[in-house]
């Protein structure tokens, strides 16, 4: 019995290897995350004479190098939430020391203790580990698309105050932006207002045609009165102008290509696993929620029930209780995947929106804790419990049946 337990940090992790009764094997020492220094490890462990596992908390990407090379070379590897790490280490250090030598020790001492209910990493299969990566670079790219939104509703006000209101912005399904494209076309209130009424709704509807966008004659009256009212505060007749209205929405289009560009692989990974079909038929589900929502669950085979996806989730209200207390209003926990809540609150509001058949289970649930009197927001929480706990129980008879 021999417990590797190893603590890792950027580029470089410390290495402690136990036995029973904190009998070192060898003290922590470090190494570098570099294939030398992986085979000097790999050597080391070779020589060792029992059965070794391997300890480590996830910490993100960081631990990925030294996690692979183990894997591959056919270690028992057990990666343990840091969570649940941190609360090991809080219950058996009195000194509340911290270095990285203690720690390694504290999770080697850990393996020890936990021997026999270790559970084995097993590699995500190469869909799910890339559809997690793809969600995580979209979340990324989803925030500097806010970001531009707001620096060219910025630059719209000096120029056409008013007209975001008019007109949608970038849609995730089809990667059409109404927005950018009016006001390439229309940089400035100068230009519509320099035509008269009826001239602009031809050029509204010329424009619509070849965009293929509705064409609308109330709308492009609509628009001609806001220009008419409107005060731009940065003139037409600056050279810069026009160049910081275009630059603008050069930006953001740039970035909501990346977007379309890595939601459309999501989808078409996600359409390659047996449950997407299952997933897809759920309500509030729809082609852009889907991939979303697969690629942050990963596989559900790798959890032991539906109560665990809902604490992956962090929607899990923990219970509290100390001699006769008993709490009865405990807030949700938040300690897992915040991706994951906000991709299953915006399936909720989906539902919610849209007015779901009534047989939905979930649509009806949220609708019985609204007239208990919960809040909105509170009854789509709840709405998401049950969800979870469908979408684990579907999920599993695709794999069951198959």
């Amino acid at each position: 019995m021999i417990s590797v337990g190893i603590d890792v940090s950027k580029g470089k992790s410390t290495v402690c290897i136990l036995k029973p009764n904190e009998d070192f094997v060898c003290k922590p020492f470090e190494l570098l995350h570099c294939k030398e220094d992986l085979e000097l490890l790999d050597e080391l462990l070779q020589k060792l004479d029992g059965e070794v596992k391997v300890v480590m908390e996830a910490t993100g990407i960081y631990n990925l190098p030294v996690l692979t090379f183990l894997v591959e070379k056919g270690y028992f590897v057990s990666v343990i939430n840091p969570c649940v790490m941190k609360k090991y280490a809080r219950n058996n250090n009195f000194r509340n020391v911290k270095t990285d030598k203690h720690d390694a020790v504290t999770i080697a001492n850990y393996g020890i203790e936990k021997w026999f209910k270790l559970q084995k990493y097993e590699c995500s299969e190469a869909v799910y580990a890339e559809l997690k990566l793809l969600g995580r670079r979209y979340r990324s790219y989803m925030e500097m698309h806010i970001k531009a939104l707001l620096e060219l509703t910025h630059v719209l006000d000096y120029v056409m105050p008013g007209i975001k209101n008019l007109f949608n912005s970038w849609t995730e399904s089809n990667n059409r932006d109404k927005l950018c494209d009016f006001v390439e076309r229309f940089w400035h209130y100068d230009l519509i207002t320099a035509m008269s009424c009826d001239e602009f709704v031809k050029a509204y509807n010329d424009w619509a045609e070849e965009k293929k966008y509705h064409q609308s004659n109330s709308k492009a009256v609509q628009v001609y009165e806001l220009a008419s009212n409107g005060i731009p505060t940065l003139s037409s007749s600056l050279p810069s102008t026009k160049m910081l209205v275009l630059e603008a929405i050069k930006t953001q289009r740039a970035i909501d290509d990346s977007l379309y560009t890595i939601l459309s692989r999501m989808k078409e990974l996600a359409k390659s696993l047996p449950e997407y079909s299952t997933v897809r038929a759920m309500g509030g589900v729809g082609d852009v929620l889907a991939p979303k929502l697969i690629a942050e669950i990963g596989d559900v085979r790798r959890l032991h029930s539906a109560k665990a996806l809902i604490a992956w989730a962090g929607i899990d209200p923990p219970p509290y209780e100390s001699g006769q207390f008993v709490g009865s209003n405990r807030k949700i926990s938040k300690k897992g995947s915040s991706t994951l809540r906000k991709t299953g609150y915006e399936v909720m509001r989906v539902l919610k929106s849209h007015q779901a058949p009534k047989d939905c289970t979930v649509y009806n649930y949220i609708l019985k804790k609204e007239a208990e009197g919960k809040s909105k927001k509170q009854a789509k929480i709840a709405g998401l419990n049950k969800f979870l706990r469908i979408y684990y129980a579907r999920v599993m008879e695709v794999y069951q049946a198959a």
